[in-house]
């Protein structure tokens, strides 16, 4: 969890940070479709990766990758399918996904449903690489 007197570069995001798993190419593609979708809802994106490296998270580095997470305003920590479920509330159109799966029987069917992807998302990021960095023209190295 992020400590209340942490300041990132850019300022904490109004809502919070959407934090996914920045080597799954299937998780970049679709946090960045939906970027400017949860950026207007006050979200902002971000890798686990560098996230933890800014010590904006105190998970254990093992389980790190384990789930998507939303870094709440207040620095609470949503993990996995109610990660979903947090965002979705706060989308004025997707708010019927987040009242039919935050009952419980159909709950638990997203929470499995959620659980089956998650273990098999770099199977699917075999399909769905991450973009090629671009070259860096005046070094030659990557850019992060």
């Amino acid at each position: 969890m992020k400590s209340p007197d942490h300041k990132s570069e850019v300022g904490f995001p109004r809502e919070g940070w959407i934090l996914y798993d920045g080597k799954c190419g299937f998780c970049f593609r679709w946090v960045h479709f939906w970027q400017t979708v949860v950026e207007r809802r006050g979200f902002a994106v971000r890798d686990l990766q560098s996230a933890f490296a800014d010590r904006m998270l105190k998970i254990p580095e093992q389980n790190l990758l384990d789930d998507v997470q939303i870094l709440t305003r207040s620095g609470t920590l949503e993990s996995g399918a109610n990660a979903y479920l947090y965002v979705s509330r706060r989308i004025w159109w997707a708010w019927p996904f987040y009242a039919i799966f935050h009952l419980r029987g159909f709950n638990s069917i997203l929470w499995q449903g959620y659980r089956w992807f998650n273990r098999n998302r770099y199977r699917i990021s075999r399909h769905c690489p991450l973009p090629l960095p671009t070259a860096d023209l005046k070094g030659g190295r990557d850019r992060p």
